[in-house]
């Protein structure tokens, strides 16, 4: 070999002798892994969803209706969702106490209570309590007067 060929190429013997490395270590994409990380936590999430969707609508509570007060003549309306339906009734001229007790079970939960007193006025208090949450109340007074409860 030359001068110049070995100032080119170093040394005969000079590293000659060691294995070739091979191709440097390919870097593994992470991107992959990230993306079924996200995948199998928005599956994980929609399945908690209808999982809870599902114990809703098939959930039944108990809804207590409740007037009470001095008024002689009142009228009761009330509604209710039943089996995915509002279902309303009316009760004219009752006397107070009144109660009534519905047991709802669906998705859709609520209605309304309402009462008008009679010509003679008087005082009637409205509730509606949901299984054992706090009631929802108002009341009304006078001749006429309307006391309504709903939001349950």
């Amino acid at each position: 070999m030359s001068d110049r060929e070995q100032q080119r190429w170093g040394q005969p013997g000079a590293g000659w002798d060691a294995p070739y490395p091979g191709p440097p270590p390919r870097k593994r994409r992470k991107w992959p892994w990230v993306l079924l990380v996200v995948v199998l936590l928005l599956a994980g999430g929609c399945v908690a969803v209808f999982s809870a969707f599902v114990n809703e609508v098939s959930k039944t509570v108990r809804v207590t209706y409740e007037v009470t007060g001095n008024a002689k003549d009142v009228a009761i309306a009330y509604s209710t969702w039943q089996g995915g339906d509002e279902l309303t009734s009316q009760e004219s001229s009752r006397t107070l106490p009144w109660r009534k007790v519905l047991e709802d079970e669906g998705f859709l939960k609520g209605g309304s209570l309402v009462v008008t007193l009679g010509p003679e006025g008087g005082t009637a208090t409205c509730s509606v309590t949901v299984d054992d949450e706090a009631p929802k109340k108002a009341t009304a007074s006078g001749p006429f007067a309307t006391a309504s409860c709903t939001g349950f």
